[in-house]
C-alpha cells in the first residue's frame, strides 16, 4: 500500500495526463464465479490502446520546479527527487508521482524504463490502483526499497471474494519467490500476497548498470494476472515493434491464477500510477535490516543521497 511519507509529493497527470510534487517524510504511507484460464488471452497479438512518452507526462508544478523533465537528448522523461534542497531529520523532501486521468479493467501494460531510482530511503514503484482502497484492488508492478536487488511484484485485494496464489501450480506457471499467498488487506494489514522476481536485474543498481529494461503486466479476468522483466538486452522484438504477443515471452516472473483469484470483482477501475516515496512504512520499517547507514529519518536530510533517485523513462504504453 503506497501512502506518502517523507515526501511532499508533486502530482502530475499523463496523457490525459498527470503529475504531482509530493514532500515525503519519515511518517507511514498507505460475485462472479472462477473462470478457467484462458491461455488465449496471452497467445493474441495486442493492439496499441494508449502510449505515453516526452512531454506526455507533463505537469507544471513538477516541471516548474525542475523534478519532472524531458531530456531533449534522447527524448526521456525524468522524474526526480529533489537532492539538492536542505531538510531537516524527520522533515519532507521533494517527490514526484506521476497519475493517469484514463482507468482501465485490464489490458496489457508496457513500462520502458532506462533507470530507476535507487538509493537507501528510497521506495520507487509502478502500480495501479482503484477507488475505494482496497476494495477496487491494487496491482505493484514493480516496487523496491532501500538497496533491494530484486523487483518485488504484488496484488492487494479488500472484498470477501477469494484471491490467493495458487502455489500448487508456482513452478509451472511462473519463476519468482513466493512472499505470501493471501492478498487480502485492510488498512493494518497490507501485505498483499507478494513475488519475488529472482532476477536481480530487475531492481535497484543492477537494472539501471543493465541500461534498464522493460516490466509487462498481462491482466485478463479470464486468464489472471501476469507479470515479466526484461533486461535491455532480452526485449523481445514484438515489444519494440509495438505488436507485443505474451505468449511468445516464456514464463512470467509472477502470476496470480483466475481458479484461486476472482480477478474481476477484486480489480477494476485501476489509474497507472509511477511515484518515488522517501521513507515510508515499508522503506523506513525495513531500513534498519537493510544495510544502510544511520536512520530512515537522519538519510531524508542528506540531499546527496538522492542525486540517483530518479525515473528515467522511455515509453509507458497500454495495450488492448
Amino acid at each position: 500500500m503506497h501512502l506518502p511519507t517523507s515526501a511532499v509529493l508533486i502530482s502530475l497527470l499523463f496523457a490525459v495526463p498527470l503529475v504531482t510534487l509530493v514532500a515525503m517524510g519519515a511518517q507511514n504511507i498507505a460475485s462472479r464465479p472462477r473462470n478457467e484460464v484462458d491461455r488465449g488471452s496471452a497467445a493474441k497479438t495486442y493492439a496499441l490502446q494508449d502510449w505515453y512518452q516526452d512531454e506526455d507526462f507533463f505537469s507544471h508544478d513538477a516541471t516548474s520546479q525542475g523534478f519532472a523533465y524531458v531530456n531533449l537528448a534522447d527524448n526521456t522523461f525524468v522524474m526526480a527527487v529533489d537532492s539538492t534542497s536542505t531538510v531537516p531529520s524527520g522533515g519532507k523532501r521533494n517527490s514526484v508521482r506521476i497519475t493517469s486521468d484514463n482507468v482501465y479493467d485490464g489490458g496489457l501494460f508496457v513500462l520502458d524504463a532506462a533507470a530507476m531510482p535507487v538509493g537507501c530511503d528510497t521506495w520507487p514503484s509502478f502500480w495501479t490502483s482503484g477507488p475505494n482502497w482496497p476494495m477496487a484492488g491494487e496491482i505493484d508492478i514493480v516496487e523496491g526499497i532501500n538497496d533491494q536487488a530484486n523487483n518485488q511484484m504484488t496484488l492487494y485485494s479488500g472484498t470477501s471474494n477469494p484471491c490467493t496464489i495458487d502455489v500448487t501450480a508456482s513452478k509451472e506457471t511462473f519463476t519468482g519467490q513466493v512472499l505470501g499467498t493471501s492478498c487480502y488487506s485492510t488498512e493494518t494489514a497490507d501485505a498483499g500476497c507478494p513475488i519475488l522476481d529472482t532476477d536481480t536485474r530487475s531492481s535497484g543498481y543492477e537494472f539501471n548498470g543493465a541500461q534498464g529494461g522493460v516490466f509487462a503486466l498481462l491482466w485478463n479476468t479470464s486468464a489472471g494476472m501476469s507479470m515479466w522483466h526484461f533486461a535491455r538486452g532480452d526485449i523481445p522484438a514484438d515489444i519494440t515493434n509495438k505488436m507485443p504477443t505474451p505468449a511468445n515471452w516464456g514464463t512470467p516472473a509472477g502470476f496470480w491464477s483466475p481458479t484461486t483469484c476472482d480477478i474481476a470483482d477484486n480489480f477494476y477501475d485501476h489509474s497507472m500510477i509511477i511515484d518515488t516515496t522517501i521513507c515510508g512504512g515499508w522503506a523506513g520499517g525495513a531500513y534498519g535490516i537493510s544495510g544502510c547507514p544511520g536512520t530512515c529519518s537522519d538519510m531524508v536530510a542528506n540531499a546527496t543521497n538522492f542525486a540517483d533517485a530518479k525515473w528515467v523513462i522511455n515509453y509507458l504504453a497500454v495495450y488492448q
